[in-house]
């Protein structure tokens, strides 16, 4: 057999009256008591309570301010120069290298465009005050295209002993294979699919904060021991 559901029910003749109120009474001097002691305790703790909430509250300011920072960078990058995905579909090749060029001069890499023949896996070359040299590889493919590993070991292999870079990308409005995005990932070798392209070109992010690129200068990275 199931157990009965427990139900309170209503007192019953004064005695049980009684009791109920005098339960009740107790129940809130109790309550009270708490309250006071809870509070006698805030105040003796207030120091120690403030000294935790002001760097809090100072950390969650920098956090709004910062986010509202980089949003006006974003916009006012945009405003100077944004390209759609769409509009990197209908490039050439050569159209292609150029605009990555421009969008590294909109983010403060004076840039130009080296591409052609014999041009060593280093389509745009960028050189920043802090950060050094940026070599990027430019793959412009048809929508749906992917690129593979063979272009990150070209751009390893001549990002430093040829072109003197700090930074090395490879760029393309495709996709990378799992391989390709690997083997760079784990030889220093940047990479920016699609999806980074948008963010890069249409959603106003800098490359360097993209791709995480120290703001010091790392001469050296991929130099050759002299």
């Amino acid at each position: 057999m199931g157990r009965k559901p427990f139900r309170l029910r209503r007192p019953r003749g004064a005695a049980e009256v009684l009791s109920a109120a005098v339960v009740a009474l107790a129940v809130l001097f109790l309550a009270v008591r708490m309250a006071a002691a809870a509070i006698g305790a805030l105040k003796e703790a207030w120091p120690f309570v403030l000294a935790l909430a002001l760097p809090a509250g100072a950390l969650g300011i920098w956090r709004i301010t910062r986010t509202m920072y980089g949003r006006r960078r974003d916009a006012e990058r945009l405003a100077t120069l944004r390209v759609t995905l769409a509009e990197f579909d209908a490039m050439d090749d050569r159209q292609f290298e150029y605009a990555l060029r421009n969008l590294l001069a909109r983010d403060g890499w004076p840039a130009r465009r080296v591409g052609g023949g014999g041009d060593q896996a280093a389509d745009v070359i960028g050189d920043h005050r802090q950060r050094g040299r940026i070599v990027v590889q430019a793959k412009h493919t048809r929508v749906g295209g992917k690129v593979g590993s063979s272009v990150m070991y070209a751009v390893k292999g001549t990002a430093g002993p040829v072109h003197r870079a700090d930074h090395s990308v490879v760029v393309t409005n495709g996709t990378f294979t799992r391989d390709a995005m690997a083997w760079g990932d784990q030889h220093g070798v940047h990479w920016v699919d699609r999806e980074r392209l948008r963010r890069w070109a249409e959603g106003g992010t800098a490359l360097h904060e993209l791709l995480g690129l120290s703001a010091r200068t790392r001469r050296g990275r991929f130099k050759r021991a002299a």
